[in-house]
Protein backbone atom coordinates (compact mmCIF):
# COMPACT_ATOMS: atom_id res chain seq x y z
CA UNK A 1 0.00 0.00 0.00
CA UNK A 2 1.11 3.60 -0.92
CA UNK A 3 0.64 6.57 1.71
CA UNK A 4 1.12 9.94 -0.18
CA UNK A 5 3.32 12.35 2.03
CA UNK A 6 2.96 15.89 0.94
CA UNK A 7 5.84 18.35 2.01
CA UNK A 8 5.46 19.49 5.86
CA UNK A 9 3.16 16.74 6.40
CA UNK A 10 4.02 14.01 8.90
CA UNK A 11 3.17 9.83 9.56
CA UNK A 12 2.89 9.29 13.52
CA UNK A 13 2.64 5.66 15.28
CA UNK A 14 2.12 4.57 18.54
CA UNK A 15 1.11 1.48 20.35
CA UNK A 16 0.44 -0.10 23.92
CA UNK A 17 -2.22 2.49 25.59
CA UNK A 18 -4.39 -0.72 27.07
CA UNK A 19 -7.17 1.80 28.09
CA UNK A 20 -9.04 0.21 30.98
CA UNK A 21 -5.65 -0.56 32.90
CA UNK A 22 -4.99 -0.75 35.37
CA UNK A 23 -8.65 0.79 36.68
CA UNK A 24 -10.55 2.96 34.73
CA UNK A 25 -9.61 5.93 36.47
CA UNK A 26 -5.96 6.06 35.54
CA UNK A 27 -6.90 4.63 32.72
CA UNK A 28 -9.29 8.01 31.93
CA UNK A 29 -6.06 10.27 32.88
CA UNK A 30 -4.36 8.53 30.40
CA UNK A 31 -6.94 8.78 27.85
CA UNK A 32 -6.72 12.35 28.29
CA UNK A 33 -3.30 12.83 27.41
CA UNK A 34 -3.59 10.63 24.43
CA UNK A 35 -6.27 12.96 22.75
CA UNK A 36 -4.22 16.26 23.89
CA UNK A 37 -1.50 14.26 22.00
CA UNK A 38 -3.66 12.82 19.08
CA UNK A 39 -4.69 17.19 18.91
CA UNK A 40 -1.33 17.97 18.47
CA UNK A 41 -0.45 15.36 16.11
CA UNK A 42 -3.07 16.37 14.07
CA UNK A 43 -1.59 19.34 13.19
CA UNK A 44 0.68 17.90 10.83
CA UNK A 45 -0.11 14.02 10.44
CA UNK A 46 -1.41 12.78 6.67
CA UNK A 47 -1.68 9.38 8.61
CA UNK A 48 -1.84 7.76 11.95
CA UNK A 49 -1.12 4.47 12.84
CA UNK A 50 -2.10 2.79 16.44
CA UNK A 51 -0.03 -0.06 16.40
CA UNK A 52 -1.98 -2.72 18.21
CA UNK A 53 -3.28 -2.79 21.99
CA UNK A 54 -5.60 0.50 22.69
CA UNK A 55 -7.49 -1.37 24.62
CA UNK A 56 -6.44 -3.69 27.45
CA UNK A 57 -9.23 -5.82 26.54
CA UNK A 58 -12.47 -4.92 23.91
CA UNK A 59 -14.80 -7.63 22.81
CA UNK A 60 -17.79 -6.86 20.07
CA UNK A 61 -20.54 -8.59 20.68
CA UNK A 62 -23.31 -8.03 17.56
CA UNK A 63 -24.88 -5.16 19.79
CA UNK A 64 -23.00 -4.08 22.58
CA UNK A 65 -18.84 -2.75 22.47
CA UNK A 66 -16.97 -2.10 25.90
CA UNK A 67 -18.21 0.85 27.91
CA UNK A 68 -16.09 3.95 28.20
CA UNK A 69 -13.14 5.37 26.50
CA UNK A 70 -15.66 8.36 24.55
CA UNK A 71 -12.89 10.67 24.44
CA UNK A 72 -10.88 8.37 22.61
CA UNK A 73 -13.41 7.18 20.26
CA UNK A 74 -14.66 10.94 19.43
CA UNK A 75 -11.28 12.32 18.50
CA UNK A 76 -10.55 9.47 16.24
CA UNK A 77 -13.97 10.14 14.36
CA UNK A 78 -13.08 13.96 14.32
CA UNK A 79 -9.97 13.38 12.97
CA UNK A 80 -11.30 10.93 10.49
CA UNK A 81 -13.49 13.96 9.64
CA UNK A 82 -10.86 16.18 8.93
CA UNK A 83 -9.62 13.86 6.19
CA UNK A 84 -6.25 12.31 8.35
CA UNK A 85 -5.78 9.34 7.75
CA UNK A 86 -5.54 6.72 10.28
CA UNK A 87 -5.02 2.66 10.47
CA UNK A 88 -5.46 0.24 13.60
CA UNK A 89 -4.07 -3.11 13.60
CA UNK A 90 -5.15 -5.33 17.24
CA UNK A 91 -3.09 -6.34 19.54
CA UNK A 92 -3.31 -9.65 21.97
CA UNK A 93 -5.62 -7.57 24.41
CA UNK A 94 -8.17 -6.44 22.31
CA UNK A 95 -7.62 -9.32 19.01
CA UNK A 96 -11.60 -9.24 19.22
CA UNK A 97 -12.55 -6.33 16.88
CA UNK A 98 -15.21 -6.92 14.38
CA UNK A 99 -16.84 -4.04 12.09
CA UNK A 100 -16.93 -1.37 14.45
CA UNK A 101 -13.75 0.61 13.70
CA UNK A 102 -14.70 0.20 9.81
CA UNK A 103 -18.38 1.15 9.80
CA UNK A 104 -18.42 3.90 12.93
CA UNK A 105 -15.44 5.39 12.16
CA UNK A 106 -14.05 4.59 8.66
CA UNK A 107 -10.90 3.11 10.06
CA UNK A 108 -9.57 0.17 8.93
CA UNK A 109 -8.20 -2.45 10.79
CA UNK A 110 -5.69 -5.43 10.28
CA UNK A 111 -5.03 -8.29 12.00
CA UNK A 112 -0.93 -9.33 10.51
CA UNK A 113 1.72 -6.96 9.72
CA UNK A 114 1.20 -4.84 6.47
CA UNK A 115 3.60 -3.54 4.07
CA UNK A 116 3.85 -0.20 3.13
CA UNK A 117 5.57 2.61 1.15
CA UNK A 118 5.30 5.75 2.46
CA UNK A 119 7.14 8.98 1.38
CA UNK A 120 9.42 6.35 -1.08
CA UNK A 121 10.36 4.42 2.03
CA UNK A 122 9.26 0.76 2.91
CA UNK A 123 7.71 -0.15 6.04
CA UNK A 124 7.07 -3.33 7.51
CA UNK A 125 4.44 -2.66 10.20
CA UNK A 126 2.50 -4.93 13.02
CA UNK A 127 1.60 -5.24 16.59
CA UNK A 128 4.15 -7.73 16.61
CA UNK A 129 2.96 -10.51 19.36
CA UNK A 130 3.55 -14.53 17.89
CA UNK A 131 5.71 -13.01 15.84
CA UNK A 132 9.66 -14.95 15.45
CA UNK A 133 11.28 -17.61 17.53
CA UNK A 134 10.07 -19.33 20.50
CA UNK A 135 6.81 -18.28 22.46
CA UNK A 136 5.07 -21.59 21.46
CA UNK A 137 2.25 -20.97 24.51
CA UNK A 138 1.04 -17.85 23.32
CA UNK A 139 1.15 -18.98 20.11
CA UNK A 140 -1.38 -21.86 20.50
CA UNK A 141 -3.40 -19.44 22.65
CA UNK A 142 -3.49 -16.95 19.98
CA UNK A 143 -5.34 -19.61 17.64
CA UNK A 144 -7.47 -20.52 19.81
CA UNK A 145 -8.76 -16.88 20.96
CA UNK A 146 -8.88 -16.32 16.99
CA UNK A 147 -11.08 -19.35 16.12
CA UNK A 148 -14.65 -17.85 14.67
CA UNK A 149 -16.21 -21.62 17.06
CA UNK A 150 -14.17 -20.07 20.42
CA UNK A 151 -15.52 -16.60 19.47
CA UNK A 152 -19.23 -17.57 18.77
CA UNK A 153 -19.23 -19.49 22.52
CA UNK A 154 -17.63 -16.47 24.10
CA UNK A 155 -20.27 -14.28 22.57
CA UNK A 156 -22.81 -16.03 24.11
CA UNK A 157 -21.79 -15.10 27.65
CA UNK A 158 -24.25 -12.29 28.82
CA UNK A 159 -21.85 -8.84 28.01
CA UNK A 160 -21.74 -7.94 32.12
CA UNK A 161 -20.24 -11.62 32.61
CA UNK A 162 -18.24 -11.98 29.22
CA UNK A 163 -16.10 -8.48 29.95
CA UNK A 164 -16.08 -8.91 33.70
CA UNK A 165 -13.74 -12.33 32.98
CA UNK A 166 -12.00 -11.14 29.68
CA UNK A 167 -10.88 -8.03 32.05
CA UNK A 168 -9.77 -10.15 34.98
CA UNK A 169 -7.78 -12.49 32.11
CA UNK A 170 -6.25 -9.98 30.67
CA UNK A 171 -4.60 -8.21 34.15
CA UNK A 172 -3.47 -11.78 35.21
CA UNK A 173 -2.00 -11.99 31.93
CA UNK A 174 -0.34 -8.49 31.67
CA UNK A 175 1.07 -8.91 35.58
CA UNK A 176 2.87 -12.72 34.31
CA UNK A 177 4.46 -11.19 30.97
CA UNK A 178 4.97 -7.90 32.11
CA UNK A 179 8.68 -7.64 33.01
CA UNK A 180 9.54 -10.08 30.97
CA UNK A 181 8.18 -8.00 27.92
CA UNK A 182 9.87 -5.14 29.65
CA UNK A 183 13.23 -6.14 29.54
CA UNK A 184 15.89 -5.24 26.63
CA UNK A 185 16.98 -8.87 25.65
CA UNK A 186 19.48 -7.89 23.70
CA UNK A 187 20.60 -7.04 20.27
CA UNK A 188 20.94 -10.67 19.26
CA UNK A 189 18.59 -11.70 20.78
CA UNK A 190 15.40 -9.89 20.56
CA UNK A 191 12.64 -12.18 18.94
CA UNK A 192 11.35 -9.34 16.70
CA UNK A 193 14.68 -8.17 15.39
CA UNK A 194 15.68 -11.86 15.09
CA UNK A 195 12.42 -12.17 12.80
CA UNK A 196 12.81 -8.54 10.92
CA UNK A 197 16.03 -10.03 9.86
CA UNK A 198 14.78 -13.30 8.66
CA UNK A 199 12.30 -10.76 6.37
CA UNK A 200 15.28 -8.84 5.23
CA UNK A 201 16.72 -11.98 3.56
CA UNK A 202 14.28 -11.81 0.98
CA UNK A 203 13.06 -8.18 0.65
CA UNK A 204 14.28 -4.71 2.05
CA UNK A 205 12.52 -2.54 4.05
CA UNK A 206 13.66 0.90 5.87
CA UNK A 207 11.72 0.52 9.04
CA UNK A 208 9.84 -2.65 10.66
CA UNK A 209 7.61 -0.65 13.31
CA UNK A 210 6.04 -3.02 16.15
CA UNK A 211 4.63 -2.61 19.71
CA UNK A 212 4.13 -5.10 21.90
CA UNK A 213 7.53 -5.26 23.83
CA UNK A 214 5.59 -2.13 26.06
CA UNK A 215 9.66 -1.05 25.84
CA UNK A 216 11.10 1.67 22.85
CA UNK A 217 13.76 0.45 20.85
CA UNK A 218 15.26 1.47 17.97
CA UNK A 219 18.51 -0.99 16.84
CA UNK A 220 20.17 -0.97 13.62
CA UNK A 221 19.23 -4.07 11.24
CA UNK A 222 22.53 -4.28 8.88
CA UNK A 223 23.36 -0.77 7.10
CA UNK A 224 20.16 0.78 5.80
CA UNK A 225 17.12 -0.73 7.99
CA UNK A 226 15.56 -0.26 11.22
CA UNK A 227 13.52 -1.85 13.73
CA UNK A 228 11.29 0.28 15.93
CA UNK A 229 9.42 -0.50 18.61
CA UNK A 230 6.84 2.26 20.08
CA UNK A 231 6.93 1.46 23.57
CA UNK A 232 3.94 2.34 25.32
CA UNK A 233 1.50 4.53 27.14
CA UNK A 234 1.46 2.72 30.82
CA UNK A 235 4.91 4.15 31.68
CA UNK A 236 6.79 6.06 28.66
CA UNK A 237 4.11 8.14 26.33
CA UNK A 238 6.51 6.82 23.68
CA UNK A 239 5.11 7.32 20.00
CA UNK A 240 7.20 7.71 16.84
CA UNK A 241 7.06 10.16 13.51
CA UNK A 242 8.18 9.94 9.86
CA UNK A 243 8.65 13.33 8.36
CA UNK A 244 9.46 12.22 5.15
CA UNK A 245 13.09 11.21 5.45
CA UNK A 246 13.64 9.44 8.64
CA UNK A 247 11.81 7.84 11.42
CA UNK A 248 12.24 9.18 14.95
CA UNK A 249 11.46 7.75 18.14
CA UNK A 250 10.21 10.51 20.56
CA UNK A 251 8.30 10.58 24.30
CA UNK A 252 5.16 12.64 25.01
CA UNK A 253 4.98 14.67 28.40
CA UNK A 254 7.39 11.72 29.76
CA UNK A 255 7.64 11.82 34.08
CA UNK A 256 5.00 9.70 36.45
CA UNK A 257 3.98 6.68 34.49
CA UNK A 258 -0.23 7.09 34.29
Amino acid sequence: MNIHLPPGKRVYFASDFHLGAPDMARSRQREKLIVQWLDEASKDAQHIFLVGDIFDFWFEYKHVIPKGYTRLLGKLAELRDKGIGITVFIGNHDMWMDGYFEEELEIPVYFEPQQYVIGGKKFYIGHGDGLGPGDHGYKFLKKIFRNPVCRFLFSCIPPNWGISMANFWSRKSRAATGEKLETFLGENEEWLAIYSREILRKEHFDYFIYGHRHLPLDLKLGDASRYINLGDWLNYHSYAVFDGQTTELKYYKTGTPI
